[in-house]
């Protein structure tokens, strides 16, 4: 029997993060932590002024996911984070060795109309170009799956799964 992972949900805003890492969480059978609710209140107060975050906004937040996920190694978890760029996958990996990412993707369109939809939600779609500009997608050394977001949450939850049972087990 595989360990439990701790499974990272990355993506732009809008891909549903945190529709699908809830329900990829309760498949595994492992908890969920939202990745919105480790960002300071500065953080929040950037973006919701549709104020794009920069780096120095960023580390204390990957931070403390990293520290999330460290705690779960070996027990399994599910946390979101964009995770836009290698380097912020880097520092996540740097706090948690055995992180995996689903790669949440999809066509900017979708993506658009479905954040057009979602209520009481902090990010604007008008900070989606500088997601889609900073996103580095994963690349084949980093341990993930992409997974595209097209069809239900249950759909893409049973992909995400499957991806994630195809990936090679990692040597400790």
């Amino acid at each position: 029997m595989r360990t439990p992972q701790v499974v990272v949900v990355m993506g732009v805003a809008g891909t549903g993060k945190t529709t699908i890492g809830p329900l990829l969480a309760a498949r595994l059978g492992v908890p969920y932590a939202e990745g919105d609710d480790f960002h300071p209140q500065a953080n929040i107060d950037k973006m919701s002024a549709g104020i794009p975050l920069d780096d120095s906004d960023r580390w204390p937040w990957l931070d403390a996911i990293g520290h999330w996920a460290h705690g779960r190694a070996g027990l399994g978890g599910v946390v979101s984070s964009s995770a836009l760029k290698r380097s912020y996958r880097d520092r996540l990996r740097a706090a948690a060795p055995g992180v995996v990412f689903v790669h949440l993707t999809g066509d900017r369109k979708l993506i658009e109309d479905r954040m057009r939809q979602r209520q009481g939600h902090f990010m604007p779609t008008a900070l989606l170009d500088s997601q889609f500009a900073t996103l580095q997608p994963l690349e084949p050394d980093e341990a993930g799956v992409a997974v595209d977001v097209g069809g239900s949450p249950e759909e893409i939850t049973e992909r995400a799964v499957r991806a994630l049972d195809a990936l090679p087990v990692a040597s400790e």
